[in-house]
């Protein structure tokens, strides 16, 4: 966006030159926007809740048969069409039995389907069960596209040291990539979908569009599913507007001097992002808190990364600190206002934590002023042109700046009793499940904006750290460093799986969070260039679906 002719000539020199985002592309819109009316909606109500019971009794008729390859396909369309979160005990129940049974004889299509389900779901199943399928060599025995797809897709829950998993993937990604032109046009699609995005990494609203679409077309189709997977999801769509209606109200009436105007407005962007980690219906709180939070946040991450001098920084980060309304004078003039708003703000949302008897509340207050740090840390390496000796020297400060920490953090705070103690503590503590997705976002983020980012004064990217560390052009850095990202995966895949002492529902959300941070930053910085995702924010939150 242009720059303000009030910020203060401080941050209008060569050196601190802002860059030029591009404004909203929301503005009000969801101030009076609707996908359906409230007749329809409450249509939709009543039909759903019918549909809903239905569904249930086409899990309990199937649990009682003895078809394995049945129930598993049932399973895994409740999920990819997004109604599964309605069956959660049912669904554990299935997993279980079919944990327990026997897969010695299994058919690769079969075989790769049960292990997907059940690796994504915690269960430490033995990636051995392919060897029969997979000789020394890589070569696989079946020549059928979707038993390869779901091998394919299978691979991508591998842990380090699974090489079976290693050779699948290289193996199925050659084979699918040179037949899918002669597919199918259905199962074409899905290939070509997976080899964009392997199943386990969709982000899940997402993917529950595009999977509702493609079912319809499936000549099996449980109509009852489809049904109630297209209602489900529109009601689902109306709630998301109104969180959006609210967090607009807020932010509009949120005092912001005219001095810091420039700050970025992603406030629909990180919906979406937030909403990718905690989907379900009953997480609108945390959901609109997490928007809030983080739309605070990204105006942070513009002053310290794009506006402050060095003398700024630390003026602010002192305040912080201090989280004081009367440290508000040790603040930059320009962003005392601001300053101001934001400890009203998270105040407010932790009386709010308290009168729900949530036990952590204090901690979001805490979280925040981290991020801050991390970012400040941040501007000392830009202002002293500092330039890390290799990849994990930079990642140690780089990864935590993401904010990929505090996200998962507040969530789990914001879950209230489904998060123990011990857990906030874990969490709190950087484990290497945390530390992969905060990598993935900072690599996939560097990838993506490398160039842009180094057209005004910035901190050294993991790009140019990975050039100079290996002295290597900067292609050659992006392949390296996406293996450091398939690593990171890695990390996330074994970090779910059980037993461990904290919930999978838990766990989960970290996986989430890694999910969508793939999506926005696959081809372009989907958040700060939110016309790059505008289609996709169009399909989750404008347009419903036909039922």
């Amino acid at each position: 966006m242009a720059t303000n002719k009030s910020i203060p000539p401080l941050v209008q020199d060569d050196v601190h030159k802002p860059r030029p985002y591009p404004a909203s592309q929301w503005g009000d819109f969801f101030l009076n926007y609707k996908p359906c009316t409230p007749q329809q909606y409450q249509s939709m109500e009543g039909t759903a809740e019918i549909k809903n019971e239905e569904v249930r009794q086409i899990i309990i008729d199937t649990a009682r048969c003895s078809d394995l390859p049945q129930k598993l396909e049932l399973i895994h369309t409740l999920q990819r069409i997004g109604i599964d979160y309605h069956y959660g005990k049912e669904i554990d129940e299935l997993l279980c039995d079919i944990y327990d049974g026997n897969i010695e004889l299994l058919d690769l299509r079969t075989a790769s389907l049960q292990f997907y389900l059940l690796r994504k779901h915690g269960y430490r199943v033995s990636s051995d069960v392919f060897s029969k399928f997979i000789d020394k060599n890589g070569n696989i025995e079946s020549t059928d596209a979707t038993s390869l797809l779901g091998l394919y897709n299978a691979a991508y829950l591998r842990t380090h040291g699974e090489k079976i998993l290693d050779v699948a993937i290289i193996s199925t990604k050659k084979i699918l990539k040179s037949i899918v032109n002669h597919l199918d046009p259905t199962i074409a699609e899905e290939v070509r979908h997976s080899l964009e995005t392997p199943l386990f990494r969709g982000t899940h609203r997402v993917e529950t569009k595009r999977y509702i679409s493609a079912y319809e077309k499936n000549s099996t189709r449980n109509e009852t599913i489809i049904e109630f997977a297209k209602l489900d999801y529109n009601l689902v769509q109306g709630l998301y507007c109104d969180e959006l209606k609210d967090l607009t109200v807020w932010w509009n009436g949120f005092d912001i001097e005219t001095h810091i105007t420039w700050a970025r407005n992603r406030m629909v962007e990180i919906h979406f992002w937030m909403m990718g980690v905690l989907f379900e219906p009953h997480y609108s709180y945390p959901r609109i808190v997490l928007t809030k939070l983080f739309t605070l946040v990204s105006v942070f991450d513009d002053f310290y990364d794009n506006y402050s001098t060095t003398e700024e920084s630390n003026m602010f980060t002192k305040a912080i600190n201090r989280w004081d309304e009367h440290a508000v004078e040790q603040a930059p003039a320009y962003m005392r206002s601001f300053y101001k708003g934001t400890i009203a703000s998270i105040n407010q949302i932790e009386e709010e934590l308290k009168l729900q008897k949530n036990k952590h509340a204090e901690l979001v207050k805490k979280l925040f002023i981290d991020a801050a740090n991390c970012y400040h840390a941040e501007v000392k390496w830009r202002d002293q042109k500092y330039v890390p000796a290799n990849l994990e020297e930079h990642l140690k400060i780089s990864a935590p700046s993401t904010i990929c920490m505090q996200i998962p953090n507040i969530a789990f705070i914001l879950m209230g009793d489904v998060t123990s103690s011990e857990t906030i503590q874990w969490a709190w503590a950087y484990p290497p499940i945390i530390k992969a997705v905060c990598i993935i976002a900072r690599v996939m983020n560097d990838i993506v904006s490398h160039e842009r980012e180094q057209a005004s004064q910035h901190m050294v990217s993991t790009v140019q750290t990975c050039m100079n560390e290996n002295g290597c052009t900067v292609e050659e850095a992006n392949e390296k460093l996406k293996e450091v990202v398939e690593q990171a995966w890695m990390d996330i895949c074994e970090g779910c799986i059980q037993p461990t002492v904290h919930p999978l529902v838990v766990l989960s959300r970290v996986a989430n969070l890694a999910r969508v941070t793939d999506f926005l930053y696959k081809h372009d910085d989907g958040y700060t260039l939110g016309y790059s995702v505008k289609g996709t924010l169009d399909s989750v939150y404008v347009h419903p679906m036909d039922v």
